[in-house]
């Protein structure tokens, strides 16, 4: 029965139809894995999988296993497998003391092999790469059996071992089933399912030569640990019959698993590819892995997200049997749900211009109580120090404001945030004619910013400029852009990162990283993981506070 406490995978309405399809028979248990290939940083994209699979386990009182598909050395890291556990454990999810690796089962799989080969269902090839491609046909022509397609077994067991034994170079030989080349599923027209690659292991070091193909290799490992149901994606749809094919074939399974595909995630103006990503690092495009501006789920991590507010996004998104895009506005309204409520508000200038309050005395200042935020009196609040010089925004301000400007400008009024009124009453400009500092008056009748004779309908945030504390601050846009001229499609945004020389109030000095706030009109902003320090403080903005993006009704 479904665990009603549950939501995650709630939304996936076909693959519950299939699970509770195949409950009331002879099943009696959910088994699913979440099966990443250690030759990279999860995306967001893998997030999704994730809460799909360990959702649906834990939706109907199952089990999810983590493994690693570890079968191509070429490309795979132990760097990648510790960091793919890390990001697991930061989305809210546990495999337990089930963590496994394809290399583990290296040694099964080849006997697996023997198997088919002995049974006459797979045979030593010695074409090339190349000329197997060309050999395929395509939809239309079938494809043409290769010389060696009727070896002996013996010939055939003897070549398999002396591959293992490492006789043989790099593409001198495969091993492929042997199915049906005119198949009008071209994946089963005797795919390869072992190549020699004679490299080192991450995890087996130099003991084989020899590695299972994805498309032998998963289905081996769903059945050997006993997986239920196999939810992939959906490229591996048609993959689907040569993975049915293997379990049959090898006819030593007592469960039998069922591979579902669903249609991956793909979001706006965001870079899903990990070939993408991985060149994005290696050519220093980014600033690592965790770059903030990257859909990795340490780089959304490093930008401020939250686990829950990322299973937040995968449950409204849905689990689709289409491929469709998901505007990347859903992903960052989840995050403003998220932080909305409980998120300390404070104040910080990101491109300041100096204020001078000319009727307040000089060297005086005073301590004035902001309540941390509007709607959640929990948090309390705090005193902001004031004095006769402060900072705000440079665009706070205009000396010829259009109609409907409502923040500071000659001889009008505003609202300081929780302080005074003041007013401007003029301007200093360098010899270029750009304003250096502004000059103002306040009423002391005001203190708090509140005033019963008269309204203002401007508030700015302020920082008091004798107390203020510097930092850096990163502001970040997408980091592609449309560009028909792409072979991608897109092309990287030179605007995709803007950094402030801003001015904090010093409330945040004492700040630690991964701290969260939301900056008083500005939006929400975090401590950055990676470089900031006691030192220099440096803070990225996880969101905007505002989108255009509307959820849709229940």
């Amino acid at each position: 029965m479904a665990n009603e406490n549950n939501k995650f995978g709630e939304t996936a309405s076909f693959i519950h139809n299939y699970i509770q399809e195949d409950l009331k028979g002879e099943l009696n248990k959910v088994h699913t894995r979440f099966p990443p290939e250690p030759n990279g940083y999860l995306h967001i994209g893998h997030a999704k999988s994730i809460c799909l699979n360990f959702g649906l386990a834990e939706l109907y009182g199952g089990k999810c296993n983590l493994r690693f598909d570890d079968t191509n050395p070429a490309k795979e890291d132990m760097e990648f497998v510790n960091s793919i556990q890390e990001d697991i454990k930061w989305l809210g999810f546990d495999w337990e003391d089930r963590l496994y690796y394809a290399s583990s089962y290296f040694q099964q799989m080849y006997d697996y092999a023997v198997i088919l080969i002995k049974k006459g269902k797979a045979y030593v090839c010695d074409m090339s790469a190349e000329e197997i491609k060309n050999s395929r046909g395509d939809l239309r022509t079938p494809g043409k059996e290769s010389p060696w397609r009727n070896r002996s077994v013996e010939e055939n067991l003897d070549l398999f071992e002396r591959m293992k034994n490492g006789e043989f170079a790099n593409g001198e030989k495969t091993l492929r089933a042997k199915i049906d080349m005119a198949s009008p599923n071209i994946n089963m027209r005797d795919p390869v399912i072992y190549r020699i690659s004679h490299m080192t292991h991450h995890a087996s070091g130099d003991e084989w030569c020899i590695y299972p193909m994805y498309d032998f290799a998963h289905p081996v490992e769903d059945a050997i640990e006993g997986i239920t149901h196999s939810i992939c994606t959906l490229e591996f749809e048609d993959h689907r019959p040569l993975y049915d094919w293997v379990i049959r074939e090898i006819g030593v399974f007592d469960v039998i698993p069922r591979q579902i595909e669903f249609a991956k995630l793909n979001l706006t103006d965001t870079i899903m590819g990990k070939r993408y990503l991985r060149n994005l690092v290696e050519t220093k495009q980014v600033d690592g892995w965790d770059d903030p501006r990257l859909c990795t789920i340490c780089g959304i991590r490093r930008r401020g997200y939250t686990p829950s507010s990322i299973r937040n996004f995968c449950e409204m998104i849905g689990v689709a049997k289409a491929n469709s895009v998901v505007d990347v506005q859903q992903l960052e309204y989840c995050i403003r749900e998220d932080l909305k409520n409980d998120t300390p508000v404070v104040m910080a200038v990101l491109d300041p211009i100096k204020v001078t309050i000319t009727n307040y005395p000089e060297g005086k200042s005073e301590l004035l109580p902001v309540t941390n935020h509007p709607d959640n009196e929990a948090l309390g609040e705090r005193m902001v120090e004031f004095g006769r010089e402060i900072y705000i925004e440079r665009e706070d301000f205009m000396e010829e404001p259009p109609k409907k400007y409502f923040r500071l400008s000659p001889d009008k009024e505003v609202r300081l945030k929780g302080a005074y009124f003041i007013k401007c009453t003029g301007v200093k400009k360098d010899e270029n004619g750009n304003i250096t500092e502004i000059l103002a008056t306040y009423d002391p009748e005001t203190k708090g910013g509140n005033c019963t004779t008269r309204k203002v309908k401007g508030t700015i945030h302020w920082v008091y400029a004798d107390k203020a504390i510097d930092a850096k601050v990163n502001l970040y846009e997408n980091l592609v852009i449309p560009d028909e001229s792409s072979d991608n499609g897109y092309s990287l945004n030179p605007d995709s990162l803007k950094v402030c020389d801003a001015k904090l109030e010093p409330y945040l000095k004492d700040v630690k990283p991964m701290d969260r706030f939301q900056f008083m009109r500005l939006g929400y902003f975090i401590a950055d993981s990676k470089h900031c320090t006691k030192d220099e403080l440096v803070f990225n903005r996880i969101v905007s506070l505002k989108s255009s993006f509307k959820p849709a009704k229940a």
